[in-house]
Formats: C-alpha cells, sequence, structure tokens
C-alpha cells in the first residue's frame, strides 16, 4: 500500500539504533519495508535489514575507521540520484543519524538538489550501552548534565580544540563515541586538568550487537587497557563520570 508520506522521490533518512532490530522504531521498520532501495552503514546491517521489503534493493555504504569505505562525496550522489530517479529511498545510519552521523553533509545534498527528505529518530549506543550496564545517563544532584564528544577528528586523531574544563568535570556524564584509539591521550588529560583518575568509566564494544561485550574500570585503568588492547576490531563507546558505577544498595 502507498503511503503519501513516502512518496517516489523522497529520501527518508532511517536511525537503525545500535544494531538490535528490537530496538528500531516502528516508523523506522515501516519505511524499511516501503523502500525501492536502502543505503545502509556497516553498522546498521545484520538484522535490521531484515525489516526491508523483498523490492528493496541493498546499498553497503558504510564507513568504518581505518578500513577502505565509501567517500562522503560518493554516499551523496547515489542517494540523490536514486532519488531523482523516483524511487523511494531509506538512507539507513547507525545508531541515532543526528550524533556524529555526519547527517548534515546529506541534508546539505538533498537540499541542494531540491529533494524531499525526512529525518527518523533512533536509539543512540549512548543510551543502549548505559541501559545494557543498568544505569542511568543522569541523577539528581551529582549527574545533571550529560555530554556527548567525539574522540577522532577527521583525520582519526584526538581533537586539538578540546574543552578540558568541561570534560574533566567530574559530576558530568560523558559519553565518547570513536574513542578507542584516542583515549588513552585523552585520558592523560583529563586527569591533567583534575579529573580523578579513578573515576568510574565503562567500555561497550559492539552495543546491541550478539558480540556485545560490556567492561567496567576507572579512566585510569581503562586508559590502560585500551593502549595494550592494540587496534579496534568492534565498534565500541566510553562512559565516564558518576554513573559508570551503578548505585550502591542495600
Amino acid at each position: 500500500m502507498s503511503d503519501p508520506d513516502f512518496p517516489p522521490g523522497f529520501v527518508s533518512l532511517v536511525s537503525a539504533g545500535p544494531g538490535d532490530p528490537e530496538l528500531l522504531t516502528l516508523k523506522a521498520a515501516r519505511r524499511l519495508s516501503q523502500a525501492d532501495v536502502v543505503l545502509f552503514d556497516d553498522l546498521a546491517s545484520g538484522p535490521v535489514l531484515d525489516h526491508a521489503g523483498p523490492q528493496a534493493e541493498l546499498i553497503a555504504v558504510g564507513k568504518r575507521a581505518g578500513r577502505p569505505s565509501a567517500r562522503q562525496e560518493a554516499v551523496n550522489a547515489l542517494i540523490v540520484s536514486h532519488a531523482q530517479a523516483g524511487r523511494r529511498v531509506v538512507r539507513l545510519k547507525s545508531g541515532d543519524a543526528g550524533i556524529f552521523g555526519r547527517l548534515e553533509e546529506e541534508l546539505t545534498a538533498l537540499t541542494q538538489a531540491g529533494i524531499p527528505f525526512e529525518i527518523v529518530p533512533g536509539v543512540t549506543s549512548a543510551s543502549a550501552a548505559a541501559a545494557a550496564m543498568g544505569i542511568p545517563l543522569t541523577r539528581r544532584l551529582t549527574a545533571r548534565r550529560v555530554q556527548f564528544i567525539t574522540g577522532a577528528d577527521v583525520t582519526g586523531q584526538l581533537p586539538g580544540d578540546i574543552n578540558w574544563a568541561a570534560l574533566a568535570d567530574p559530576s558530568v556524564t560523558t559519553v565518547v563515541f570513536m574513542g578507542q584509539r584516542s583515549f588513552p591521550l585523552l585520558a592523560q588529560g583529563l586527569i591533567a586538568h583534575g579529573l580523578p583518575s579513578d573515576t568510574p568509566a565503562m567500555f561497550a564494544e559492539a552495543v546491541g550487537h550478539p558480540g556485545q561485550r560490556l567492561l567496567r574500570s576507572t579512566v585510569a585503568d581503562l586508559a590502560r587497557l585500551l593502549q595494550d588492547q592494540g587496534p579496534a576490531s568492534q565498534p565500541g563507546l566510553i562512559l565516564y563520570g558518576p554513573l559508570a558505577f551503578p548505585a550502591e544498595t542495600g
């Protein structure tokens, strides 16, 4: 059945969530079932794609650190060309598309080409990781702010314009995306700017996937662990702050 909100030549930028198909929104699943073509990220593949209809052409356009991947300009061109050909396009992006997902570049390309679009929000890997660990992201009095940061700039290195005062605030929940390689250096700077080295920290790898791995640690110990383990084989994120350990009960 046709959907007037998803006509031919329309692009739906769909957030796939962290990888668990049960964490897809109802709208995301519906758009996948209606699409003529699905351009998907590596981290938005697997069981999530089972929601695509039999008519859908599936095209991998994912980006992974340190691996060959499609250039953003090429991805933009594919989205635009399929929409201009009158196809219903789903651009399937991992996590929530608006958080470190290069969403703005694709929106700009669509706007310049005069192509109508929508954004379907989703569950972030940060929320999914915290839930898997059994912790909230905020707490009255002791964690009243949450900040999401990237641990890598366009070159894959630690960004050079870090607000150390904000990131070293011990009363904030901080989530570091794409930070496995740079966290040892980041932790060094955090501790130098006053963050206690024993600040609770957690590492979540392959969140929402069958190989999910969760680790509780401290900022200093996690930095040493990531330094020793070498290049990451799975996507992961780091959370540190007062909530990285669950509240004591009893």
